[in-house]
């Protein structure tokens, strides 16, 4: 009687089972990463370059540093580790955004992962109620249910299919078990690199405070020396060849790409707001000193952090930092002019890049040979330089000298 009830039941207890899928795949189409670890990996190579780079320059800072005569040397020290500082914060935040793309990811993986977790679990209760509704039948009490040794084989093939399919179950669930884990480890490692390159960023920006009060102390200390500032001038006329050289040989490089930016007919004033200049260009006689200039451009005053506007449209062709121009901008246009930007605090375009005209190409500020917020400004024809107020024929600009002002005549 037992036997007939074993038999009956196999069928049922198979049919059951194999009703059952044995589990949901594990792997999905493989999707492109927005992020990957070697993208995070390059950032940080490139962090260490740039931390080598500060190092360089406090070693050489160290060397002039007590030496009261090179105030200006230090100031421009000084100001290209707060540009290597820039570099590195750019850095924190390029890392902060990417551990933020890849901790996203991540936690799409591991809800992925606990859904078949959870659904392999459900499959597996699945199989334990089809057994119980089906009578608790053993491996064992159906081989020994066998009538005869072909019986014995066909109920051998049985269980072993039975036998395979829990397993199936069961390896299914360890191997869910397992990635959820690594899921939640590579979580949280991202999630702590993250908040290292945030507390990274927080110093970084500290030291570039610390760094910046020093050149502010140094401007003062050069404004009070007439011969401080009559050697940053001469320094600006002489670096001023060496610029002109470097743009004929930049647009060169790039004049198949300068030839494809439109430039507009006219020059867009650089600084919105501010038309109050402090310095004429090169031998013009100053209105209210009655003495000539000799001066590369025409220098604006205005507030630290002030936009600086591309005064064209066309291409980036320098975007550096020089001892007596301080971080500047050159933007080639179409029409064989050019347009400088200088004594920035920070620039906000990289060579090669295009403008359009009224651009961001940076900011105001008073680095290189520089004792006060303002922009220099320059333009050139056909690689000659040309005052700037020329080009301005139109717009009232007004002129001053300790404390007067007067509009200027053009």
């Amino acid at each position: 009687m037992k036997k007939n009830i074993l038999r009956r039941a196999l069928p049922l207890v198979l049919a059951a089972v194999l009703m059952i899928p044995l589990f949901e795949p594990l792997s999905v189409t493989p999707v492109s990463a927005k992020v990957t670890q070697q993208d995070i990996d390059k950032l940080k190579s490139d962090a260490n370059d740039l931390a080598s780079q500060k190092k360089e320059l406090a070693s050489q800072l160290s060397k002039v540093r007590a030496d009261k005569s090179k105030a200006q040397d230090r100031k421009s020290l000084i100001e290209q580790q707060i540009n290597v500082i820039q570099s590195e914060i750019n850095n924190y935040d390029a890392q902060i955004q990417n551990y933020a793309t890849l901790i996203g990811e991540k936690e799409v993986d591991l809800a992925e992962t606990q859904q078949k977790e959870a659904a392999q679990y459900e499959l597996f209760c699945k199989r334990v109620r089809s057994m119980e509704e089906d009578g608790e039948v053993s491996y064992w009490s159906i081989l020994f249910s066998s009538s005869d040794f072909s019986d014995l084989l066909d109920n051998f093939m049985m269980v072993e299919e039975i036998m395979q399919y829990d397993n199936g179950v069961m390896e299914s669930l360890v191997s869910l078990r397992e990635q959820i884990e690594a899921d939640k480890a590579a979580l949280e490692s991202a999630k702590a690199d993250k908040e290292s390159a945030r507390q990274a960023k927080v110093a970084a920006k500290q030291d570039q405070e610390a760094k910046q009060a020093e050149v502010d102390k140094l401007i003062d200390e050069i404004s009070a020396d007439e011969d401080a500032l009559e050697a940053q001038e001469a320094q600006m006329r002489k670096e001023a060849a060496a610029i002109d050289a470097e743009i004929k040989k930049k647009q060169k490089e790039l004049a198949s790409q300068i030839s494809n930016v439109v430039s507009e007919s006219g020059f867009l004033w650089p600084l919105s707001g501010y038309n109050t200049l402090s310095s004429l260009y090169g031998s013009r006689i100053h209105p209210l000193t009655g003495k000539a200039n000799n001066h590369t451009g025409i220098d604006i005053p205005a507030p630290k952090g002030t936009s600086i506007l591309a005064s064209k449209s066309g291409v980036v062709v320098t975007s550096a930092y020089n001892n007596s121009y301080g971080n500047y901008v050159v933007v080639a246009h179409s029409d064989g002019t050019s347009t400088l930007y200088a004594h920035m605090s920070k620039r906000n375009v990289s060579e090669k890049q295009t403008v359009k005209q009224g651009a961001v190409v940076g900011y105001v500020g008073s680095t290189g040979s520089s004792t006060g917020n303002h922009l220099h400004f320059e333009i050139r024809v056909n690689g000659v330089r040309k005052d700037p107020v020329n080009y301005f024929k139109s717009k009232t600009l007004y002129v001053t000298y300790k404390g007067q002002k007067v509009q200027l005549k053009h």
